[in-house]
């Protein structure tokens, strides 16, 4: 009965929709579905369908065509038709007369970290990217979407959604930017600012459900404060408590953020959580309402170049804590703690010197981790919050704090909305327009050349410093290890550093520290023994002969470090403070 109503539902909207996708789970405890794809009348001749080779959120090709088995293509009267594979994620059919074209697969799905398809017999997350062939010529066309799922299932997604397991989109662009969640749920809604919000969650876990829609009301509330306005009027929260996977994709009205399921309850863990929804939430501007020339419109088959992804995602992540302090949900001590994690990590990470932020936007399509990319590459997150961090000080320095960053991207927002996009020239423009000040060499020497970010002159410029050094400077071999077989493998050798002029390389098998048998158990220990000053000798395995090599080892502090508010702010100190942060100075004079 189920089934011939969802018929029944399906063909009341044919009218409408010109292309109809349905989702059967089949085997739902073996990750698989049965996907069909109909499209309308086709002329003879030939006619290609296509699956996308990359998801949107992730500049990385993916092998999604590998999901799909047991492929058939038949037309009006369900005859077969002849296809061909052309390449890795494209198909082209013969056509002898005009018809409808149904193609029908096997997908698989379980590449749930990944957010592009998950299914089992307790939920399927449907990201279109990874599941959904479209044609490009009815690219702009409407079409439905229905789901064959078990009675007590629940399936949500940021689409319109005319019956239950029903969804409609103008075109195949919305479909992909609005990912499809569906199983046994828990899920709560709110109302802020005249909009519409649920949250929906899948998986057991430690995590507060009342605390967590508490906080992201506060958090939505902030939103449209920094932009001036919504570009949705509903949005939907898919929160995934799983068993390891972790991350969080942005899409066009919506968000899946995955953590493990015992990773919600420490107050860490809970502000990593609510950075992710803050982080997501942005993008809802950030990229998914104005993104740069390049990404507009998305090609699905293949990289999509830019040298501005150190803006669409470095500048989110630096107003992700940003609009958690302005709601009120980390304090400002969390707030520099975040700050300064940022500022140890690049100043122990040498690519900076190598790659500028905008060479790396370019080549994140071919970006690899690992020892090379830390001693040769920067980050479009990391350092693209540092790139962020610092234009705002310098806008707020050439304007005397009257404008910064926020208001360069409300700019974007409200003269490069999609469909329009934006090029370094327009951002340069806006920067013009909002300073009354030209920032060109700036850009040259800061965005197009690798940078090394002064932090002790952006700190004094906020009223910040470093906090002392509590324990005594350690013993430092600019080099990490990890335990494989009972050995310390050698996983990076900083570039330069003591380890790196004295010869080591990943790889190299570490077994002895002057003399002594080295444990990876004892890494720690053993570094903090060392005396400073003194050359160390390390025994080592190297394609499996036996050496030794002498370094000449660095010192570190020992502590993290901290930051702290100066004892005497200036006024101009304060002032720069809260155009940055945007909140009042919130230090007494205790610094506290």
């Amino acid at each position: 009965m189920r089934f011939v109503l969802g018929t029944l539902a399906l063909a009341s909207v044919s009218a409408q929709a010109q292309i109809q996708y349905r989702v059967e789970l089949t085997q739902p405890q073996h990750h698989l579905a049965t996907i069909t794809a109909e499209f309308p009348q086709q002329k003879a001749g030939s006619f290609e369908f296509q699956l996308p080779d990359w998801r949107t959120g992730r500049y990385q090709l993916l092998p999604l065509a590998d999901g799909i088995r047991r492929l058939e293509v038949t037309d009006a009267d369900g005859r077969p038709l002849p296809f061909t594979k052309v390449d890795r994620s494209r198909w082209s059919v013969t056509l002898g007369d005009t018809t409808q074209v149904s193609v029908r697969y096997q997908l698989y799905a379980n590449e749930l970290g990944d957010r592009t398809r998950h299914i089992d017999d307790t939920h399927a997350y449907l990201d279109a990217s990874a599941t959904f062939v479209y044609s490009p010529e009815l690219r702009d066309e409407p079409l439905s979407v229905f789901l064959s799922v078990p009675g007590s299932w629940r399936s949500v997604s940021g689409m319109e959604s005319p019956a239950p397991h029903r969804f409609t989109a103008d075109n195949y662009d919305v479909l992909v930017d609005s990912p499809i969640e569906t199983g046994e749920h828990s899920s709560h809604s709110f109302s802020q600012d005249g909009r519409d919000y649920e949250v929906v969650f899948w998986g057991e876990g430690n995590y507060n459900q009342a605390q967590i829609i508490e906080d992201l009301e506060q958090l939505v509330a902030e939103g449209g404060k920094l932009w001036g306005g919504y570009p949705f009027q509903r949005y939907l929260f898919m929160v995934h408590a799983t068993s390891g996977a972790s991350g969080a994709t942005e899409h066009l009205n919506s968000t899946v953020i995955q953590r493990p399921r015992y990773r919600f309850h420490k107050r860490k863990d809970y502000v990593d959580f609510l950075s992710l929804a803050s982080h997501e939430f942005i993008h809802t501007w950030n990229v998914k309402a104005y993104r740069p020339q390049g990404l507009v419109p998305y090609d699905y088959q293949g990289e999509n170049y830019t040298r501005l992804l150190w803006l669409a995602e470095g500048s989110t992540s630096y107003f992700q804590k940003q609009l958690l302090l302005s709601a009120g949900l980390i304090s400002p001590q969390e707030f520099l703690e975040d700050l300064a994690k940022r500022i140890e990590r690049s100043e122990a990470k040498p690519g900076a010197q190598v790659q500028s932020v905008a060479q790396a936007s370019f080549d994140n399509w071919i970006a690899t981790g690992g020892d090379y990319a830390r001693n040769h590459s920067v980050n479009i997150y990391s350092e693209g919050y540092l790139a962020s961090l610092s234009l705002d000080l310098e806008m707020i320095r050439r304007s005397d704090a009257k404008h910064n960053y926020r208001q360069l991207h409300r700019y974007l927002y409200d003269h490069h909305r999609l469909p329009q996009s934006f090029g370094e020239q327009d951002v340069l423009a806006g920067l013009k327009v909002v300073t009354g000040s030209d920032f060109s060499d700036w850009w040259q020497q800061t965005i197009d050349s690798p940078f090394q970010p002064d932090f002790d002159a952006m700190l004094t410029q906020l009223g910040l410093e470093r906090a002392p050094q509590e324990k005594p400077r350690r013993v430092d071999l600019g080099l990490e290890i990890k335990e494989e077989k009972g050995l310390a493998k050698v996983t990076h050798v900083r570039r330069e550093g003591a380890a790196w002029q004295g010869g080591l390389t990943t790889g190299d098998q570490l077994v002895a520290i002057n003399g002594m048998r080295l444990l990876p158990s004892q890494w720690r220990d053993r570094l903090a023994e060392l005396p400073l000053g003194d050359k160390v000798t390390l025994t080592l395995f190297r394609r499996d002969r036996l050496m030794e090599l002498e370094v000449k080892p660095g010192a570190q502090q020992a502590d993290k470090l901290k930051l702290q508010p100066v004892s005497d702010a200036s006024d101009a100190q304060r002032r720069a403070f809260e155009a940055w942060a945007g909140v009042d100075w919130p230090f007494d004079s205790t610094g506290k």
